[in-house]
């Protein structure tokens, strides 16, 4: 990536790309929540405009034949790192390359990349890293649609998996990776907090594990850190190479757009940029901009919702109608050291979407979140609404019975989802639908 901001390399719309000072005030490095609001960004490239505009185009102009040829260099592979200039709509465009230079903040990642959905960057991911024959190890649950994607998708084409519970000691890392290592594995993959459980990986546990295992070239490994990132967890810290976002989630945190994101060191991120360049799951321009106005507001959004979190799980813990609480603030002090010991060296808060189980059945579930009243029935998280639903009827409804058993995904767990509405008006609903148990 370069800093050149000049036409003469961009095609008449310059690159906006991040001036080296514009993370430093003098000596202080400056907070992500302070960066989010012009970092890589100049107005004065576009006619003073204190917010970057929408570029809708499909294509961008070349100043000339060489510098055309040197995009294309970058675009198509033949030298690392991308155009170093404006190209092509499916390749790069102003808005994205901003959103792009932001995500990368948060965890202070070399380099990011944006998406269309969270399911086409972790498609994209998946395609750029492994061939036939490969096999990918992960941590279970994953997103019902991730499993599929592995399991059913890509074992068409002659890709294996095995995997380990997400909650794994050191020990159990150790059986499956030095299982898996008499062939040729290709990523170790990790979701954590697991969807929708609520457990955690220990992804230092797994570092050192594959460190260990693999003396030649090692596998990356890569998390979807939707669930706690980038505020209170950033796996980069604890060794991982690439973490997922499906940006939809806290990032957009309206409820009103698709993408995902993907971060890492520049040498994964080139990779994963040819690949998709060629299949086009870049993210749009417009969506592209409505991140931008949302990351401003990150750090406010997920602070509120965690707060308000707490409070609805303290209620809902001693409630007579539950029989657990699947919420990280409850590891400490619990039943389960081992979880509690990742929480304290991974995280730095508990999240606001948890995992409740009711006492009774899929009719006990079905008759709670029929009867919320402020709280939405719908699938997704991390918006400002506070959203329920049921896993094993609904997102993970296509993982096989005996694997939703095996995970802990029963009929009796109601996944939430706490938005930034009034915390004493939530723990209101939740008592009166409690009383149709």
């Amino acid at each position: 990536m370069t800093d050149e901001t000049e036409a003469d390399l961009t095609g008449g719309a310059p690159r906006r790309r991040p001036k080296p000072s514009a993370d430093k005030i003098g000596n202080r490095k400056l907070k992500p929540s302070t960066m989010m609001m012009g970092y890589g960004y100049d107005p004065v490239l576009s006619e003073g405009s204190l917010k970057p505009p929408i570029f809708l185009t499909s294509t961008f102009v070349f100043p000339n034949a060489a510098a055309g040829k040197r995009h294309f260099e970058g675009v198509t592979g033949k030298r690392p790192g991308g155009a170093e200039g404006l190209v092509y709509s499916r390749f790069n465009g102003p808005n994205q390359e901003i959103l792009e230079d932001r995500l990368g903040v948060w965890e202070e990642a070399e380099d990011a990349l944006a998406f269309s959905s969270g399911m086409s960057a972790i498609a994209t991911l998946f395609l750029s890293m492994v061939k036939p024959g490969d096999t990918i190890v992960h941590s279970g649950p994953l997103y019902a649609a991730t499993e599929t994607l592995i399991a059913r998708i890509l074992g068409r084409f002659g890709v294996h998996w095995l995997d380990f519970p997400a909650g794994a000691t050191r020990a159990e890392i150790d059986a499956v990776l030095s299982k898996a290592a008499s062939g040729n594995v290709a990523l170790i993959y990790l979701e954590s907090p697991a969807n929708p459980t609520n457990a955690l990986v220990d992804v230092e546990a797994v570092r050192a594990s594959r460190d260990a295992i693999f003396k030649g070239a090692k596998p990356p490994i890569a998390i979807d850190n939707t669930f706690l990132g980038p505020l209170w967890a950033q796996p980069l810290r604890q060794g991982a190479d690439i973490v997922v976002y499906s940006l939809t989630k806290y990032a957009g945190g309206h409820s009103d757009l698709v993408a995902g994101g993907v971060l890492g060191s520049k040498e994964h991120i080139n990779t994963i940029r040819l690949m998709r360049n060629t299949i086009g799951t870049i993210c749009d321009p417009n969506t592209a901009w409505m991140l931008l106005r949302s990351l401003e507001t990150l750090e406010l959004r997920m602070s509120r919702a965690g707060e308000n979190a707490a409070k609805v799980c303290e209620f809902l813990r001693t409630h007579p109608k539950v029989e657990h609480v699947g919420y990280l603030g409850f590891l400490e002090g619990g039943a389960d050291e081992r979880q509690a010991d990742i929480y304290r060296r991974h995280c730095t808060g508990a999240g606001s979407t948890f995992s409740l189980y009711l006492k009774g059945g899929e009719k006990e579930a079905f008759a709670f979140l029929d009867s919320l009243k402020i709280a939405k029935l719908a699938v997704s998280l991390g918006g400002t609404e506070t959203l329920a639903s049921h896993p094993a009827g609904m997102t993970h409804l296509s993982v096989p019975e005996a694997r939703k058993q095996a995970l802990g995904i029963t009929d009796n767990l109601v996944r939430i989802s706490i938005g930034v509405e009034d915390a004493d008006d939530l723990i209101a609903d939740f008592e009166e639908a409690l009383k149709a148990v």
